[in-house]
């Protein structure tokens, strides 16, 4: 087996139209296509990343919350690449986004910060 990139993360969200003006309109992702499956009474939102990746928005009725921040089972965070984290970071608190402070890899030396989706979802920045 040969695996290459990651193609798409899923994520579930509980107030679609907030989620999606977070991804589309705050992180400035491409919408790629966008459904509504009314016999699941649920949103699919197809979103691009500049490489190819994608993001795959859900919503469900009544989705359950995560159990804890960030250290669950499962998926701990999304990382996105910036070529220029200082930046990335001060686009995000203009737009009202709470960034937490600039930690270094202690074993690449590279930066890297998290802040959170609507939801809470951890997500990082990580400098190129």
């Amino acid at each position: 087996m040969r695996l290459g990139r990651i193609h798409h993360a899923a994520i579930i969200c509980s107030d679609y139209d907030r989620s999606r003006r977070f991804y589309v309109e705050t992180l400035g992702l491409a919408v790629v296509r966008e459904v509504h499956r009314r016999e699941r009474d649920s949103y699919k939102l197809d979103l691009a990343l500049p490489d190819g990746a994608q993001i795959e928005l859900f919503s469900f009725p009544s989705p359950p919350p995560r159990p804890s921040y960030p250290e669950a089972r499962g998926l701990r965070h999304l990382a996105f690449e910036t070529p220029d984290l200082d930046e990335a970071v001060r686009d995000l608190e203009a737009r009202g986004v709470i960034v937490e402070p600039v930690r270094v890899d202690e074993h690449t030396g590279k930066r890297f910060t998290f802040f959170a989706d609507p939801d809470g979802l951890p997500l990082e920045l990580y400098e190129a």
